[in-house]
């Protein structure tokens, strides 16, 4: 297993000086407005981002290729336009591809290591070893196809696929070049990568588990400044004035968003929800979807938040049933995780089981990691909710997650108003339980009107 290969996180942390913070573990318990963790600085956050890539790429790497039966894995990317996978594999001061760059990966066999190559005219950090030289041969594509034949593989995966966008990262313009330069008598050896591409940016590894609490924390405590009077006047703070302060907290932090952050009222006697420049009022159900990037890993986070009416202590008993019941959809759908079991067997089961239960759901789970919108099965869509093609592929171990998906209930304190209570939460599947990287959100937040 990757596990039994990596360094353990006491070996990182004493190879790595710049984690001086007490690291965090995955937890089943949310604080309510946490602290906010060390936020690293750009040099420190390159040594560890470069410390984890080399692991990676000394561990999955061998193990996804053997598993697959793929013995040489060809990557190209270009300026600027870097595919999905190669962007990954850069080092954190290539923050780009330059001119064309190409990877290789080959498995000599026998037990010994894969080798890691690049047929490009600049290096990448120590991590693949060059091996072209324009002086001796000009052409790009002549030397790939040179050192392809010298090392004669069975199989030559690319990447391409019509299924997942993370797989589909070789562009017609250099497939055709690659074709006109390799050996004819090749030419059936060519099969696409997919499996590789999806199995190396999906899997998390024990440095990056280490890692992820303190990044879910980091935008969790966002969270809770954005829920809370620091930011948020009853009566005169717009939706829209929330939406941005996330933007410009962001920016002072030195961190990035991987999508607009999102905030929208649900409020009784009004339809669906308010967004925009809508005041929030007291007796206002408020709902936040944020998300960030960091040391190469992403987030994703849906809570809810109530604004108290004056003399109010607690939200409204219907609202506080309706997040149980998206809690317990939660758990319907993490129990269905099973290695093997296709994401779309996994909505099936839960969707069964929450129905069973009386609860009225929509899941939309996604994997998450290097990108928010991460690679590996989709667990329904929020316009699907029933198998999908995207939800065909295999859940694995050592994957994360955003358990993301809504409950509708109706509230009795509002006159039976249909509610949605949407949430969602980062998690970690090992390959016998899902565990929340930081926890999980069981009570609505407060937000005092006076």
């Amino acid at each position: 297993m990757i596990a039994r290969h990596l360094i353990s996180l006491a070996a990182l942390l004493a190879a790595t000086p710049v984690l001086a913070d007490t690291p965090l573990s995955l937890s089943e318990t949310e604080q309510a407005a946490p602290a906010l963790p060390r936020i690293l600085a750009p040099r420190e956050r390159a040594e560890l981002e470069n410390r984890i890539l080399a692991e990676r790429l000394d561990t999955i790497i061998p193990q996804i290729m053997r598993e697959e039966g793929i013995d040489l894995w060809l990557l190209v990317a270009r300026e600027y336009f870097e595919e999905p996978v190669v962007a990954t594999m850069l080092d954190a001061e290539n923050m780009h591809a330059r001119r064309r760059t190409i990877l290789v990966f080959h498995d000599p066999g026998e037990g010994k290591p894969v080798e890691r190559l690049t047929v490009s005219r600049y290096g990448l950090g120590g991590l693949f070893a060059p091996t072209w030289d324009p002086d001796k041969q000009p052409d790009q594509w002549q030397a790939v196809a040179e050192l392809i034949a010298a090392k004669d593989p069975a199989k030559i995966a690319i990447n391409s696929s019509d299924l997942y966008q993370f797989a589909d990262g070789m562009t017609l313009s250099q497939y055709e070049k690659f074709m006109q330069a390799l050996p004819p008598a090749m030419h059936d050896r060519v099969v696409s990568g997919e499996n590789l591409a999806i199995r190396w940016l999906e899997t998390r590894t024990p440095a990056e588990m280490a890692l992820y609490p303190s990044v879910v924390r980091i935008a969790h405590a966002v969270i809770g400044e954005a829920f809370s009077r620091r930011v948020i006047t009853p009566g005169v703070t717009t939706v829209g004035q929330v939406q941005w302060w996330y933007r410009d907290r962001l920016m002072a932090l030195g961190l990035d968003p991987w999508f607009h952050p999102s905030v929208a009222i649900q409020r009784q006697g009004a339809k669906g929800m308010i967004e925009g420049d809508e005041v929030i009022q007291p007796g206002d159900l408020l709902w936040t979807d944020f998300g960030i990037t960091y040391l190469r890993l992403n987030t994703d986070t849906q809570h809810l938040a109530y604004v108290l009416k004056p003399g109010e202590t607690e939200a409204p008993a219907g609202l506080r049933a309706g997040l149980a019941n998206s809690n317990k959809v939660q758990d319907y759908l993490t129990r269905a995780f099973a290695v093997g079991r296709s994401g779309n067997e996994a909505l099936a089961q839960a969707r069964a089981d929450s129905i069973a239960a009386g609860l009225d759901p929509s899941i939309y789970t996604h994997p998450i990691g290097h990108h928010g919108h991460g690679a590996g099965p989709s667990i329904g869509f929020w316009d699907n909710q029933k198998a999908d093609p995207r939800g065909s592929g295999p859940i694995r171990a050592n994957t994360a997650w955003s358990i993301e998906l809504t409950s509708y209930a109706a509230v009795p304190e509002w006159g039976g108003q249909r509610v949605d209570f949407r949430t969602e939460e980062d998690a970690f599947f090992d390959g016998t339980t899902v565990r929340y990287i930081d926890g999980r959100q069981t009570e609505i937040t407060l937000i005092p009107s006076d």
